[in-house]
């Protein structure tokens, strides 16, 4: 973790502390490596942790809509899953082979017999005790008939309702006492046929539990260390027995074909489901989820279409990427999280309860849903990491109670990092690091060194190094592309220039069109001569990839009146609150210096001219009060300077952003117009550290053609601006009458006298 030494202590404890809590948030800018260093420092830390087990969903026996969780040793899931397969295809031909053979025939008939025998004995003994009472008995699939006989001949129906009423009347008296009589023989009889339908029954079952048993002996025998499993196995023999009717299947042949597929369904309950399978997997797992929605991260439960209905059962249960994670590390994009808060809720539930449940998302948020399974929970101990920028952690931290409980770890990635040689060495070994794992041609140690230059460029400084490693890896990789091009063994020097300047070139159009229309003068930018309130003052503008410096002319009108210093950009709404805190700014310093003794009577308007896109921002606030000095007293400034740097009320010139785009853009315009050893720029003295120009700038510096003069003040701006010394306070009050600030003074000090007089005379 190259010069992140906080972001690599917040991660190291992240990972190492197994309270409740404490979840990571790495935070940073982008580019800077956060979900590379990431993923690479936990696939180190996983490789020595434990492996954790499978999970499988199993059928439940007791309440198929409540699919059982079963836990076992990695890789042992996809085992068990293939070992049931094979068990019920061997048990279906095994019993069937059984049911359908001789010994089994040959031992129901022998069973039949007994009991038919058995039957029939009572049977006998009833029959004889009707022809005792005048009866014939007669069995039917309703029960008995008793028939009465009359002169050794059954009576018909027509017959018996032929008789008188008292005839009747006495047979119906004597068949009901008949039938009173029968009873014990009839309970008899149907104990009997109960007796052997159970031994019929529990003899099929030993039937179907011998052609099973070696089986299930060698499963049971194998899986013996894991009670679980073997529990497993034991409730599923068990119902193999009690289900014995679509193992025998002798009414497969008569079915159609949609009605064998539904028995073939029906083996589906003994199948394993292995939601999370580690056979693969060395070490505690790390899942990085790119597209983190419901059902990539929390599972789903999927349906089938039989007949027309959507149908689902426990096989149909898929694990998410947090289930793949158990027991390790969960890397998410935090800003894709958020794009869906039911996913950031589900996982700080799990987080929170300590188990995922699977569940169907319509009725997770409460939507009317067909009936579906609700599998139990798996228990869970997954360490979350999410990945986003500093706004984002600042804006769950101060709007989710939960998300400070649930993630109590930032790990805050820097942007840069110091220039010390132990970090140039680790420069140097990521991209040897680079070019072995991408496969790219070595860099020679100038291409390396210039590598490093590029990446003071983009920390905007000297001392610092970027750790946006992103960017600068693109840079060697395009400088790879040059170097296969010409043929080098290593990538040169020359050849990370051109790739720099090759993606300037991709995206400079808009600075190409400004520099034409500067050129053209459609876009006024004088660089030589001097004016009187007119100044160069420089701007960045950023087009997302590529940011780039912009001259634009500032001028100051000067008036007697009372309005004060007026900010036309303001006025018509196209300034910002940055830029509007500018001018007030340099309204109190004009104050402090020059309203000591006089009331500041004047009107002093400030425009950005030809500006129709709005200003914001304070880095223009010392360039607005020079050109406003000059306007007050009446000195004229050199055109061939450009001006940037904020300025405070006490008049010290501040840093600002953009200090090389900015200079830069300048040059490019002098340099268009030819550099003839008076254009320059004025700075910040404490931007200085934050110069790191193109080589070709750096030589006109040397040369003499070109100028960089950095200030701390704006007395040193104004005299470098104007050639005229800025003036100190006089013992007496006010200022040398031929400084600049005694020349402010003077005009200020007539405004005001002007004024008082107008106002009298107007009285």
């Amino acid at each position: 973790m190259v010069g992140q030494p906080r972001a690599y202590e917040a991660l190291t404890l992240g990972f190492r502390a197994k309270e409740i809590g404490f979840n990571i948030f790495a935070a940073g800018p982008p580019g800077t490596g956060k979900t590379t260093i990431t993923t690479d420092f936990l696939a180190k830390i996983a490789k020595s942790m434990p492996t954790p087990p499978d999970w499988c969903y199993v059928h439940n026996f007791e309440d198929e809509y409540q699919p059982n969780t079963l836990k076992c040793p990695a890789g042992m899931g996809k085992e068990l899953k293939e070992d049931m397969k094979e068990l019920i295809q061997a048990a279906r031909i095994s019993i069937r082979q059984l049911f359908d053979g001789e010994d089994y025939v040959a031992k129901r008939e022998e069973m039949n017999r007994k009991v038919n025998t058995k039957r029939q004995d009572v049977i006998a003994r009833m029959s004889q005790a009707a022809r005792e009472e005048g009866f014939v008995l007669q069995l039917t699939t309703l029960g008995i008939t008793l028939v009465p006989v009359v002169k050794g001949r059954q009576l018909t129906e027509d017959e018996f309702l032929a008789l008188s009423k008292d005839a009747q009347d006495k047979l119906a008296r004597q068949r009901e006492a008949l039938r009173e009589k029968l009873q014990p023989l009839m309970h008899e009889i149907r104990e009997l046929e109960v007796t052997a339908r159970d031994e019929i029954v529990e003899f099929d079952r030993d039937v179907a539990l011998y052609a099973i048993d070696h089986l299930m002996s060698n499963l049971l025998q194998k899986y013996k260390p894991h009670e679980e499993i073997t529990q497993f196995l034991q409730n599923i023999q068990t119902h193999i027995a009690d289900d014995l009717d679509k193992f025998r299947g002798h009414q497969n042949e008569k079915k159609q074909d949609e009605e064998a597929t539904v028995d073939e369904n029906a083996f589906r309950v003994y199948e394993v489901n292995v939601v999370v399978d580690n056979s693969d997997v060395k070490g505690a797992p790390v899942c990085v989820e790119a597209n983190p929605t419901y059902d990539n991260v929390l599972g789903r439960i999927e349906k089938e279409s039989q007949f027309g209905t959507l149908t689902t059962d426990f096989t149909l249960i898929r694990g998410g990427s947090m289930h793949r994670a158990n027991d390790g590390f969960l890397v998410l994009r935090a800003e894709l999280l958020l794009r869906d808060f039911t996913v950031y809720d589900s996982i700080k539930r799990a987080l929170k309860s300590g188990q995922i449940r699977i569940e169907d998302l319509p009725q997770r948020i409460g939507y009317a849903s067909v009936r579906t399974i609700s599998p139990k929970p798996i228990p869970i101990n997954t360490k979350v990491i999410l990945i986003g920028d500093s706004e984002t952690y600042h804006l769950l931290f101060a709007y989710d109670p939960e998300f400070r409980e649930l993630f109590k770890v930032k790990a805050d990635f820097d942007s840069v990092m110091e220039r010390t040689d132990t970090n140039i060495r680790s420069y140097a070994e990521f991209f040897a690091a680079l070019a072995q794992k991408e496969k790219l041609k070595h860099l020679e140690a100038s291409a390396i060194a210039r590598l490093i230059e590029h990446s003071c460029r983009l920390s905007e400084d000297q001392e610092k190094l970027s750790t946006q490693f992103g960017l600068v890896a693109d840079v060697v990789r395009e400088a790879n592309f040059y170097a296969r091009e010409e043929n080098s063994e290593q990538i040169t020097s020359s050849q990370v220039e051109k790739a720099i300047e090759a993606k300037i070139y991709r995206s400079n159009l808009i600075q190409e069109k400004l520099r034409e229309y500067i050129a053209k003068k459609i876009i006024l930018i004088s660089t030589d001569g001097e004016a009187i309130g007119q100044i160069n003052g420089l701007s960045v503008l950023s087009l997302g990839d590529f940011s780039f410096g912009a001259p634009s002319r500032i001028t100051v009108a000067v008036g007697l009146g009372k309005e004060g210093l007026i900010d036309v950009q303001r006025e018509v709404n196209m300034s910002g609150p940055i830029h509007g805190k500018g001018v007030m700014i340099i309204a109190g310093f004009l104050a402090s210096k020059f309203a000591r003794d006089k009331p500041l009577t004047l009107s002093a308007r400030v425009v950005f001219e030809q500006n129709y896109e709005g200003v914001e921002g304070d880095s223009a606030s010392s360039t607005e009060l020079y050109a406003i000095l000059s306007a007050l007293a009446g000195v004229p400034i050199k055109q061939c300077f450009a001006v940037t740097g904020s300025v405070n009320q006490k008049g010290e010139v501040q840093p600002i952003g953009g200090a090389n785009e900015k200079i830069e853009g300048y040059f490019e315009i002098c340099k268009a117009r030819g550099l003839d050893g008076h254009h320059g720029v004025v700075i910040p003295q404490s931007n200085v550290r934050n110069l790191m120009l193109k080589q070709e700038v750096l030589d006109a510096v040397k040369a003499g053609k070109f100028h960089i003069y950095p200030v701390t003040t704006i007395e040193e701006g104004i005299e470098v601006l104007t050639g005229v010394p800025a003036g100190k306070p006089l013992p007496s009050g006010g200022y040398d009458s031929k400084t600049i600030f005694g020349l402010v003074d003077g005009r200020l000090r007539e405004m005001a006298e002007t004024a008082k007089r107008f106002q009298a005379f107007s009285s």
